[in-house]
């Protein structure tokens, strides 16, 4: 267990000892006393929310829209900065799930999601109520952990895959901070930019190039929060300049490069998601 501090803030901070049995799912644990209104920075996975605490986390996804407890959201969720979460007492289990494997997890694509937060029971029904209560009858944290990726193990066994040339492209994308062009992805996989768009888009939630942006964007916005400078930043991410990244920042995130580099979504990662294995 690991203590983060933002400001006045203190968050309780879990990380599984072992990796998942599914490449592709990473967890972690979070407690927190009092959640002031956090910006949701996007990032390129798939969010799956499980609560179990006293408490309940409240997402603010648009005005007099809420959702609250156990949740997903698609990739990018948070895009323009008009996404917050807040909440009291408020313990959960935060997956991330790679787009590659979120439709066997979910039972969904992530393009039904549409980069919208829905309520984790529309997608599993009553399993997801009881998930949440076997979670938070468990002792700690590891406890937890296994019991969540007992689940997700076995609904990604039961669940339909992607196309190989789609996970590949994925990888691609990934491996290349979203460098990348999608001309590329399709001929490596001997397809048409037609065809590889489409069946991107249905399967993974994002058509390649915007993903393409996303996972740029998160490589640079993580390189920033590291303290990095944004020139420097900018020259090494494939942005035009500076202009250019700073545009990006705003349009992903509504703040400015500088903002961005202190926001808590971003710099607990290094807790929470120790080498950040889906990105």
């Amino acid at each position: 267990m690991h203590t983060f501090t933002h400001g006045t803030a203190e968050w309780d901070v879990a990380c599984p000892r072992r990796p998942s049995r599914v490449a592709g799912v990473t967890m972690a644990g979070f407690r927190v006393h009092d959640l002031d209104a956090l910006r949701m920075v996007p990032h390129p996975n798939v969010t799956l929310l499980l609560e179990f605490g006293a408490g309940s986390p409240v997402l603010d996804s648009a005005p007099g829209a809420q959702q609250r407890g156990s949740l997903v959201a698609g990739p990018g969720l948070g895009s323009g900065g008009a996404v917050r979460v807040r909440g009291e007492n408020v313990e959960c289990v935060q997956v991330r799930l790679s787009p590659v494997i979120a439709r066997a997890v979910l039972g969904a694509s992530p393009a039904e999601l549409d980069g919208a937060v829905v309520p984790l029971g529309d997608l599993w029904g009553r399993e997801a109520s009881r998930i949440c209560e076997r979670i938070g009858e468990l002792p700690g944290w590891q406890a937890r952990f296994a019991l969540a990726d007992a689940l997700l193990t076995r609904r990604y066994a039961a669940g339909p895959a992607v196309d190989p040339e789609v996970a590949w492209a994925w990888h691609r994308t990934l491996t290349g901070h979203g460098l990348v062009r999608v001309e590329e992805l399709a001929a490596e996989v001997g397809w048409s930019r037609k065809r590889l768009w489409s069946r991107f888009r249905s399967q993974l939630g994002l058509p390649p190039k915007s993903a393409a942006k996303l996972v740029r964007f998160d490589h640079a916005a993580h390189r920033l929060v590291a303290g990095e400078a944004a020139a420097r930043v900018a020259a090494d991410t494939g942005y035009a300049d500076q202009s250019h990244l700073h545009r990006d920042v705003m349009a992903f995130t509504g703040s400015t490069p500088a903002t961005v580099a202190g926001e808590p979504f971003l710099a607990v990662d290094d807790l929470a998601w120790p080498g950040r294995a889906t990105r």
